[in-house]
């Protein structure tokens, strides 16, 4: 008896520590955009929600904070160095890391949001240093750098890839022709395996993770392709001509039920991409042109995806099996999506911020702010932790309450 309890308590113990050591990723859960909070609430007051509090000290950007350890981690750009800010749950500055010259030529400041895994903080500046730190003694664990040791070549807007870690394995883009996509080993920095995929350079893309019964799929846009990679291997297992004017494709693709929803700006849309069982090769379903989200995201809820085009610049839904445009609307700008609880949660490029229905009839507006905080582009992705949403503008980053 006293053997099953110490055996129990052991599991219980291992399954807490595996838990607390989950690493954070960009857009939360898979990369969805998809939230949960208890108490939500049901529209927020006249004047918005509520500010709990705001920082306009984190240095210039347009990454994401991320949560873990009861703390907030979110980087920023000082004097041309990137900086990683670490906070309490208050907003008060704890500790600042510097870990690199940051990107400082057009639209200058940090891209990529930092992960966190345990006590050790995986940081990649817009030139392509790729940094891991530990966070208890602020000391370097190691480096690399995508162009001069990865035979890799920088993008006309830098290096802006979240990176993605599973088990042992960061997953990275440098966007060389050996080097095309990397695993790594997230202790060591050591080469796991190299894809040199197409040869084609990076394409701001935080690449998606399935996990199919037979393997698992690590599927990532470069310049003109999206391509599919055994994450076991980096074998190559397939690839889809998506190219757009700029070849800038900086969405995570959304997978659900065996197909993959791919899609970027400048008119080129939306595709289905449907997968085999072993996920080792794919067919096209459909496309949806009007669909050019740039860089906001989508959403998938209850069979229907929602998010704004580039081109054309309304809010739309899409039926996920069929491709149908459900409604096409432009009362709010476009932007970023996120969702909390089934509600649409968006934040337009003029600063509008503001929570829907998500219903395929139409875009219901349950609420409306403005983002008057901070400066420069709104383009962000907000994020909720706890019943707080968290969205950030240039230099500062704004706390509100949502849930009761």
């Amino acid at each position: 008896m006293k053997r099953f309890v110490l055996i129990m308590n052991l599991i219980v113990c291992l399954s807490v520590v595996s838990k607390a050591q989950e690493p954070t990723r960009w857009r939360g859960l898979n990369s969805s955009g998809i939230y949960t909070v208890e108490k939500p609430l049901a529209q927020w007051p006249a004047q918005g929600p509520k500010i709990l509090w705001s920082s306009d000290h984190i240095g210039i950007g347009y990454s994401s904070p991320a949560f873990a350890n009861n703390k907030i981690y979110v980087s920023g750009m000082i004097d041309g160095q990137s900086v990683l800010f670490v906070l309490d749950q208050n907003g008060k500055e704890i500790q600042q890391f510097k870990y690199g010259k940051e990107f400082v030529e057009s639209y200058p400041g940090v891209r990529s949001t930092p992960t966190i895994d345990g006590e050790l903080a995986y940081v990649l500046t817009g030139n392509g240093e790729l940094t891991c730190l530990d966070l208890k003694t602020g000391s370097l664990v190691w480096k690399k750098d995508f162009t001069t040791q990865m035979d890799g070549k920088n993008i006309q807007w830098g290096y802006t890839e979240s990176l993605l870690i599973d088990g042992d394995k960061l997953f990275c883009t440098p966007g060389g022709k050996t080097n095309n996509v990397m695993a790594l080993n997230r202790m060591t920095g050591a080469t796991i395996w190299n894809c040199p995929g197409l040869g084609e350079l990076s394409a701001y893309c935080s690449p998606l993770l399935v996990k199919l019964p037979a393997r698992q799929l690590l599927i990532t846009h470069t310049s003109n392709h999206v391509l599919g990679i055994d994450a076991a291997t980096g074998k190559l297992l397939w690839n889809s001509e998506h190219p757009n004017q700029w070849a800038v494709h900086p969405n995570t693709p959304i997978y659900s039920e065996g197909k993959v929803f791919v899609f970027s700006g400048w008119g080129q849309g939306g595709e289905m991409l449907k997968l085999s069982a072993d996920g080792s090769s794919i067919t096209k379903d459909f496309d949806v042109k009007s669909f050019d989200n740039r860089i906001g995201g989508v959403v998938l809820i209850d069979g229907f995806l929602y998010g704004s085009g580039d081109s054309d610049r309304s809010w739309q839904c899409i039926d996920w099996k069929t491709g149908e445009r459900k409604y096409s609307t432009t009362e709010v700008g476009n932007g970023v999506v996120i969702a909390v609880n089934k509600k649409l949660i968006g934040y337009s490029e003029k600063g509008e911020l503001f929570m829907a229905e998500a219903n395929p009839s139409g875009l219901k507006v349950i609420s409306k702010t403005k983002v008057t905080l901070g400066s420069g582009e709104n383009w962000a992705h907000p994020v909720i932790n706890k019943g707080i949403l968290y969205v950030r503008h240039g230099n500062t980053l704004i706390a509100y309450q949502i849930s009761e």
